[in-house]
């Protein structure tokens, strides 16, 4: 089992016990029923020193939650990471978001935006990989029915202990990749992660989250985030 892997099994035990009030309806742990292929994700592209490592918020109904990949848009993780593996059912599914896995036809769309841009950058997914990585900072998705919730909706009590479990596995992933930059997807991404990583030698950046409820990112996501990424140092012309 390689250093991430272990990380995230301890992870994914601490976050198992917690329990959340109405109005959440249902949790998902991707790290646990969609075990098999996050495995494989952190097998085949979690090695070696990355200079940059974006974090995510949390999973998307139709993405991590299907496929255990963060932004894991089906035909991304399918046909560019080359990772397909079993997925199985949640102790309590949500009928309103049944888990289909790789069966899924629904496309999570920030996933599609943001795996679209690292393929149409670099090419393949070895080449990406070779200097990136992708993480989400909670991997729980939380729902009140057929409504995703985020962890930044939480109350504060319930937060407070997720928060905690996040930020300490944030710190182990940083420790085992060693990277340069950590870029937020999104304003709250890149807060909670200058909160966990405070005091680290690292630099921090932030790009427009790509979710399709954003105006902005509806109007060009790739070459705003692309603007960004350029204008942090983050990527070179």
């Amino acid at each position: 089992m390689t250093s991430l892997e272990s990380a995230a099994r301890r992870l994914s035990d601490a976050l198992d016990g917690m329990r959340f009030a109405a109005p959440v309806s249902h949790v998902y742990n991707p790290l646990t029923y969609a075990w098999a292929p996050n495995a494989l994700y952190l097998q085949r592209y979690g090695q070696g020193r990355k200079r940059v490592v974006f974090v995510g918020m949390n999973p998307g109904p139709f993405g991590m939650v299907q496929t255990g990949v963060p932004f894991g848009e089906i035909a991304a993780v399918r046909d560019w990471m080359g990772i397909e593996a079993e997925v199985l059912r949640p102790p309590e599914e949500n009928p309103k978001r049944p888990i289909e896995g790789f069966a899924c036809p629904r496309s999570e769309v920030s996933g599609r935006r943001l795996w679209g841009l690292f393929a149409e950058r670099f090419g393949t997914a070895e080449a990406f990989f070779a200097g990136h990585f992708v993480a989400n900072y909670c991997p729980l998705a939380f729902f009140d029915g057929g409504r995703n919730l985020t962890p930044d909706k939480l109350p504060a009590a319930e937060q407070g202990p997720l928060l905690a479990a996040c930020d300490a596995h944030l710190r182990e992933v940083a420790a085992i990749l060693q990277p340069e930059w950590v870029i937020g997807v999104g304003a709250w991404a890149e807060q909670r992660a200058r909160l966990a990583l405070e005091g680290l030698p690292v630099r921090f950046g932030r790009v427009l989250h790509p979710s399709p409820a954003s105006p902005v990112a509806n109007r060009g996501w790739s070459a705003a985030a692309t603007r960004q990424l350029h204008e942090q140092g983050v990527w070179a012309d």
